[in-house]
């Protein structure tokens, strides 16, 4: 049983959709030009079978296009073969082609609208009608017999192949699931491998400013914070940090920056060492940044305090851009300067204007 929604099964809603109305438009367009041939004082036996056929041509289209009916339909188709074969010696003498037309028409439609367990039962059977009227055997079994095979076989090439395109899909969809996992479980990884650099950082970093003053079992209840923060133990990093001078860490990118930076900072500015390693970060990313893109080998970098709350600003005097416009494919200021920052409770803001240089105003609100 084909999945709903899939190919294969919209395939076979079309073909008993489409094959009935076909059937109907078709017979009328036969039975229009058989009419024709009728001799004149067989005349209103013609009409009588042509409106037959146009009445089954309506309950074909209305059982298309509802979906409902299918048996009625099945039985008008049967019921005009039957009319036609059994009065062509009034309406065109033997053999009638109106009739063989008629007859190899439903034929080659039911296959498409029934299974052969159907189907098989009533071509044979409007098969005998035809041959017991007209008494012709040969040709005429010969050729329904290649059309309805070629009718079944083109149904079933075109549903396997729609069903070569569910599996096609569906194979498709599971390399998409698996290719997403996939990434969904390195970014995980990478959050991980972020904390636990984060955490034991914040360790190293604190015996790097602080050195020998440090001690021994101090630097263990650090250690044993970072674990219970890795393993998800802890109520956070932010609120348990130690805290660590602020200016010393920025110190190290203002060193490694490739810019001259010139630096004003407030002495002595604590804060935890996660919020410390969010700046840090930032700083670097727009320090980056003016190299990459203001123009100018300079930039100014202040460190200060207003009312409790930690900020930091990275100014330039460069090319200036307009922050809008940036596309948000670009994760350069939006990923690692205003999305770190968020992370630790802060915040970062870009001001920026083209020809007036960029200012990155990054605020860390304290307590």
């Amino acid at each position: 049983m084909p999945r709903q929604g899939s190919v294969e099964a919209e395939f076979l809603i079309s073909a008993r959709r489409f094959a009935g109305p076909l059937r109907g438009i078709g017979l009328v367009l036969i039975s229009a030009f058989g009419l024709l041939a009728v001799p004149g004082d067989t005349l209103p036996l013609g009409f009588a079978l042509f409106a037959l056929v146009v009445a089954g041509a309506a309950v074909d289209c209305w059982t298309g296009l509802s979906g409902r009916w299918a048996p009625l339909a099945l039985a008008f188709a049967v019921a005009r073969v039957v009319a036609v074969c059994v009065t062509q010696e009034w309406t065109g003498g033997q053999p009638n082609q109106w009739a063989l037309n008629v007859l190899t028409t439903t034929a080659i439609t039911v296959q498409w609208e029934w299974s052969p367990k159907v189907s098989v039962p009533v071509t044979a059977g409007l098969l005998a009608v035809h041959l017991a009227v007209t008494g012709d055997g040969g040709a005429i079994v010969a050729r329904l017999l290649i059309e309805c095979v070629l009718s079944r076989l083109a149904f079933v090439l075109l549903r396997r192949s729609s069903r070569r395109v569910d599996l096609l899909r569906a194979r498709q969809a599971a390399l998409a699931r698996a290719e997403a996992l996939s990434l969904a479980r390195r970014r995980r990884e990478r959050e991980y491998l972020a904390l636990l650099h984060d955490t034991a950082s914040s360790t190293f970093l604190l015996v790097a400013v602080h050195g020998a003053d440090t001690e021994p079992g101090q630097v263990a209840g650090f250690a044993r914070h970072d674990l219970a923060v890795l393993t998800g133990t802890a109520g956070g990093p932010t609120t348990q940090d130690s805290p660590v001078d602020l200016n010393a860490s920025l110190r190290t990118v203002v060193d490694r920056s490739g810019l001259t930076v010139d630096v004003r900072w407030r002495d002595g500015l604590p804060v935890p060492a996660s919020v410390a390693l969010a700046l840090v970060r930032a700083v670097r990313e727009t320090l980056a940044n003016v190299e990459r893109h203001a123009g100018v080998h300079t930039a100014t970098l202040s460190a200060d305090l207003d009312g409790d709350r930690v900020v930091v600003t990275v100014a330039d005097d460069g090319a200036g851009f307009r922050p809008d416009e940036v596309p948000r494919s670009r994760r350069g200021i939006r990923g690692s300067v205003v999305e770190r920052m968020t992370a630790v409770g802060g915040s970062a803001a870009v001001t920026s204007r083209p020809g007036e240089g960029t200012t990155v105003r990054l605020e860390w609100p304290g307590g």
